[in-house]
């Protein structure tokens, strides 16, 4: 299966999620289920209740909503790319925990990167490929 990290000194599973260009390094240890988000609770942090069902639905999955405590360093990206890259780094992070959550979350595509991401803007082109509009006279 999958090789989990953990942290040398304190114990805590860790995982590193990305989306576009957003990077989320997790940590979960057990606890009461807070999740923290850059010093910030989780909910003053993802105010759409969107992006809070995105990250939740990971922990509901495996059933560790109320078991574990989540602090999250998030960096880049727009809220909903870097609500995705928490999500996807729970995962590695709850895999890393217990290995019998790597079945139910490879299932249903948890642990798999969206490799998405902008073009890069091209020489000669107005964009990635947008070209300049052709005139004849």
């Amino acid at each position: 299966m999958l090789a989990g990290k953990k942290d040398k000194i304190s114990g805590e599973s860790l995982g590193t999620g990305r989306r576009k260009s957003a990077v989320a390094r997790v940590r979960i240890k057990a606890g009461a289920g807070k999740i923290t988000v850059n010093d910030r609770e989780f909910e003053q942090y993802f105010v759409n209740d969107s992006e809070r069902v995105l990250v939740l639905q990971t922990l509901d999955h495996v059933g560790h909503r109320d078991k574990v405590d989540v602090f999250v360093r998030v960096a880049g990206g727009g809220t909903i790319a870097q609500a995705g890259a928490i999500r996807m780094g729970l995962a590695r992070a709850l895999v890393s925990l217990s290995e019998e959550n790597f079945l139910p979350l490879r299932s249903d595509g948890f642990l798999t990167r969206d490799s998405r991401m902008k073009e890069r803007k091209k020489y000669g082109l107005r964009g990635a490929r947008r070209g300049v509009q052709f005139s004849k006279r």
